[in-house]
């Protein structure tokens, strides 16, 4: 089985403009999950893909490989599935989203597990136990509720459930991250914006509103996801203060 991992790196982040090129320590961000996932021993091959020619540049300068993308893409998937059609010999494509600095091959092996054990789900994402102290009320961060087999019955930015009455459910923290069969990632490219999706701006969301399922793995890890300057400062401060590396 060959699987091709893709990161997307947009410049243009509404939130974090120029996130990516942002330094953590001593690399930018994009250099830091570059680095990561070249060491899952999984990845047949690992590019980044950008409308970007800073963002491409950057890329080249540390030795990585690099794609250059439509700049029309409104989501990271999208961008993914051009780069994934150059790569006609590859049978699972995995999204690695640029703003996650610190995923570990571990996480990036749970993603793609199904797979190969001998699964052929459609499309599979990760998540962990959500702590409903700090993360509940929190637009930022994204919930999943699944059914019983794992897949996702909703994504929402939105407190999900509603506790109408006390109880333990299970409740997850989406973590950004894919996994598809390069043939659904093909059929995924050509449908139709949902409104979900837009409402939400989840781009998971348009698989489920057209009737796919997306399995639902699960990690014991979290870790920083980069959208605002308050989770850039979180992940400078988790560097200077610890001895990780890549």
């Amino acid at each position: 089985m060959k699987i091709l991992a893709v990161i997307p790196a947009r410049y243009s982040s509404q939130r974090l403009p120029g996130k990516v090129l942002l330094n953590i320590g001593d690399r930018p961000m994009v250099q830091w999950v570059y680095e990561a996932a070249k060491q899952c021993s999984v990845f047949s091959d690992v590019v980044v893909a950008t409308d970007s020619e800073p963002v491409a540049a950057c890329v080249r300068g540390f030795g990585g490989k690099v794609e250059m993308t439509s700049s029309q893409h409104e989501t990271g998937t999208d961008r993914v599935a051009e780069v994934a059609s150059r790569y006609p010999e590859m049978d699972i494509v995995v999204n690695v989203q640029g703003d996650q600095p610190f995923v570990t091959s571990e996480m990036l092996v749970r993603l793609v597990q199904p797979y190969l054990d001998g699964e052929t789900p459609e499309m599979t994402t990760l998540a962990t136990p959500l702590n409903l102290e700090t993360g509940f009320d929190d637009p930022n961060v994204v919930k999943v509720l699944c059914d019983r087999n794992q897949h996702a019955l909703y994504f929402s930015r939105s407190p999900i459930p509603y506790f109408r009455n006390p109880g333990v459910v299970p409740v997850y923290h989406h973590l950004g991250l894919y996994a598809f069969r390069r043939d659904f990632l093909a059929s995924y490219a050509h449908l139709e914006p949902t409104p979900f999706e837009q409402c939400e701006a989840l781009e998971q969301l348009r698989v489920l509103e057209h009737g796919f399922q997306i399995r639902v793995c699960l990690s014991e890890k979290m870790t920083i996801e980069v959208n605002t300057a308050d989770d850039l400062t979180a992940a400078k401060d988790l560097v200077l203060n610890s001895s990780l590396t890549v």
